[in-house]
């Protein structure tokens, strides 16, 4: 074990990271999505029993997922990384969903299953840092109670075989707050650099996902840098000189980032590839569009672009 670690385990420093995820975002739940849209809840829910022993095939978080919870072998017994699976299947509907859980052998062992219900409600009580579902109305809701969450865009499952958890976030209204952006909608792209370039030694106030990304952070300190299990970038339409103001701000926040990719509206899929991003988040659907094509997506409905 990483010294690092044993010094952390031994001063009860190690702060567990918990996600929580719906069952349509962990495992391909297409099919029976479509019969609940076009038959009703009665014809899903008995489809659903009927094929509660047939395992569902992975979904666009299940690699995600996988390397989240194969975080825990670096630690030897110690939980790092928690999954809660939150859904609104009812438990009836939803055993289906466990079976295979255990059968692809992840240790998934909490749950709420609302039957209907917005499942957002339980984020605080299961202390999550992070929430992922493709139902867009419980992600909004997450969000405008202070949540990092997302809605699982791309139908692209996770394929990257590199055993490195690799996660890549847009910057304005998702690692930092919307303030820049709104100069931008407003005023154009002239006036958002000139307040950038004022403002470029003052802090941009956090995000949605900065919560997150400190403890991804977090566990990157129990490792040497070139051993760290985890691989973070940023990935921002920015380009020079709006991109000292982010240097800087990550810095006073004392957040690590690995990669920082300032494109300068380049389109931001090939780079995601390259990068080998496990999930990528972003604001903005254009962008979202573009990345879902290539890896696992989440939008981000939060900030200026999304108001409306």
């Amino acid at each position: 074990m990483n010294s690092s670690v044993e010094k952390a385990i031994a001063e009860s420093k190690i702060k567990k990271l918990v996600v929580a995820i719906s069952s349509r975002a962990l495992f391909d739940l297409d099919e029976s999505h479509q019969i609940f849209e076009n038959e009703g809840k009665e014809a899903f829910c008995n489809y659903q029993i009927d094929r509660e022993d047939q395992i569902l095939e992975p979904g666009v978080a299940y690699t995600l997922v996988r390397k989240l919870l194969g975080l825990n072998e670096k630690f030897q017994g110690v939980q790092l990384v928690e999954v809660i699976l939150l859904s609104r299947n009812s438990a009836d509907t939803g055993l289906r969903v466990f079976n295979s859980i255990q059968n692809h052998g992840l240790n998934i062992t909490r749950a709420a299953f609302t039957s209907g219900n917005s499942p957002y409600g339980y984020i605080p009580a299961f202390e999550a840092h992070l929430f992922l579902s493709s139902n867009s109305e419980d992600v909004v809701k997450a969000l405008d109670c202070g949540f990092a969450a997302a809605t699982i865009f791309s139908s692209v499952p996770g394929n990257n075989e590199n055993q490195q958890l690799r996660i890549a976030f847009d910057g304005d209204a998702v690692l930092f707050s919307d303030e820049s952006e709104r100069i931008y909608q407003a005023q154009g792209l002239k006036a958002f650099t000139k307040n950038e370039k004022v403002a470029a030694k003052k802090p941009l106030s956090g995000g949605p996902f900065k919560e997150f990304l400190s403890a991804l952070h977090h566990i990157q300190t129990l490792f040497e840098p070139q051993d760290s299990p985890i691989r973070t970038a940023l990935v921002t339409a920015r380009a020079a000189p709006t991109h000292e103001r982010v240097v800087r701000t990550l810095r006073a926040w004392n957040i690590r980032i690995d990669e920082a990719l300032f494109l300068g509206g380049k389109d931001k899929g090939l780079f995601l590839d390259a990068f080998g991003a496990d999930i990528f988040f972003d604001d903005q659907r254009g962008h979202c569009e573009s990345a879902g094509k290539h890896v696992p997506t989440g939008h981000v409905p939060h900030g200026i672009v999304n108001q409306n």
